[in-house]
């Protein structure tokens, strides 16, 4: 099977498999993306815990992230390009069992340094799942890529959601031992993947075989110029989400302790609540993008969130939770939008551009850590919060992302 026949199946289903979309494969990706996230969400979940138990500074917090997400944002793209040339079907079982491997780490782990290794595995798992698992959930979508990636991605979101929830209940009362129990989750992600790498190995060989044919892909009539410019633009707009989403994922829990004198438990739990709220915005966002269009769900997604953002370091405990309920609705609503987008715009590409949007989020998420752990260090959380909260200004260049449903009028074969 040669790659451009491979790319034309990936940009668009078949016309058997277009019509119907395989909600058992799209719910078995989204558990599998639900138990990757949580075993991942540990690692901010028990800062906590780390930093008392290891004396850690701010500083070295943000170090521990930006070791943990720098290692899955580089892996990702070098993962995306290689299987957009040869999928690997069951690569997806074997990413997990890095982050297996990291877990078990990171619960017997003595030093810093072990620390850093422990969180770069549990990235590497990352890395290798991702891009793969983008592109079977797009391959089962049947044409409804926005409800798919929805689903897909509402499956890491609450997982990233539950975690902090486990962690409080779990590693909270047996401290970093308490990790090791999540390698049971690992293993039940593997075996959901290895089901999922067998539908997956199944439809190539169908498509292989000439029982599914692949569909031409429709790419949008764009220069090469105003690609560039486009993917530009989504990638500063993922800079001001992802960035944010670091400031409040990684220390917004500190941020309670410090100024509402909130208990680690409790604010793990907030931390939930706030969690829980981005994985709802996922799973509307995308049926709201195939409805009204994926540029009204970025645009109102991005610039629509920063009267709340503005407001949140003014206010007291409960208008804090409440504006991190509606912040993180609005935020995370754009994040299947973007990808469904670019994944358009660069039809046949879904690794490359699964792979890259991924590992930018991750390797954003890991630099505005880094970067405001050191900020937080020199002046206070209260000024991060500050600081971060004009960065979903950066949504007015959303005005300037092309319509693709108006540029796509010529047909290409992969």
């Amino acid at each position: 099977m040669t790659a451009s026949t491979d790319r034309a199946a990936t940009a668009a289903p078949s016309a058997r498999a277009g019509e119907t979309t395989v909600f058992r494969v799209l719910l078995a990706i989204s558990l599998s993306h639900f138990l990757n996230d949580v075993m991942q969400s540990l690692i901010p979940a028990i800062y906590p815990i780390l930093k008392d138990d290891f004396r850690l500074d701010f500083g070295q917090i943000g170090i521990i992230t930006l070791a943990f997400q720098l290692t899955a944002s580089m892996l990702q793209p070098l993962v995306g390009i290689a299987t957009d040339r040869r999928p690997m079907p069951y690569s997806l079982p074997v990413g997990m069992s890095f982050t297996l491997v990291g877990l078990l780490l990171l619960s017997w782990a003595s030093s810093f340094g072990w620390l850093i290794v422990a969180v770069a595995l549990v990235g590497a798992g990352s890395a290798v799942f991702h891009p793969e698992a983008s592109r079977v959930a797009r391959l089962a979508s049947g044409g409804r890529h926005g409800l798919a990636q929805s689903l897909f991605q509402v499956g890491g979101n609450a997982g990233t959601a539950a975690g902090p929830l486990l962690a409080a209940f779990i590693v909270l009362p047996g401290g970093q031992r308490g990790i090791a129990w999540f390698s049971l989750v690992a293993l039940a992600g593997i075996c959901v993947l290895a089901f999922v790498g067998s539908w997956y190995a199944a439809h190539r060989r169908a498509v292989a075989a000439g029982a599914r044919k692949p569909v031409e892909a429709t790419r949008p009539n764009l220069t090469r110029g105003e690609i560039t410019r486009t993917l530009v633009i989504l990638v500063t707009l993922l800079f001001s989400k992802f960035f944010y989403m670091a400031c409040l994922g990684t220390y917004y829990t500190f941020y309670l302790i410090e100024t509402f004198d909130v208990s680690v438990r409790n604010a793990q739990l907030l931390l939930f609540v706030f969690l829980g709220s981005v994985a709802v915005g996922v799973l509307v966002g995308g049926p709201i993008g195939d409805r009204f269009g994926r540029r009204f769900v970025i645009w109102f997604s991005i610039l629509g969130v920063l009267p709340f953002t503005l407001a949140l370091p003014y206010v007291g405990l409960a208008a804090t939770v409440a504006l991190t309920v509606v912040i993180g609705l609005v935020l995370a609503s754009a994040s299947s939008a973007i990808l469904v987008y670019a994944q358009e715009m660069l039809p046949g590409r879904v690794g490359l551009v699964s792979g890259v949007f991924f590992g930018f989020a991750f390797g954003l998420g890991g630099l505005g850590a880094a970067v405001l752990g050191e900020l937080a260090d020199m002046t206070s959380l209260t000024f991060v919060f500050r600081l971060c909260a004009f960065l979903p200004a950066l949504g007015l260049l959303a005005v300037f992302i092309p319509d693709l449903s108006a540029a796509r009028n010529r047909v290409v074969s992969g």
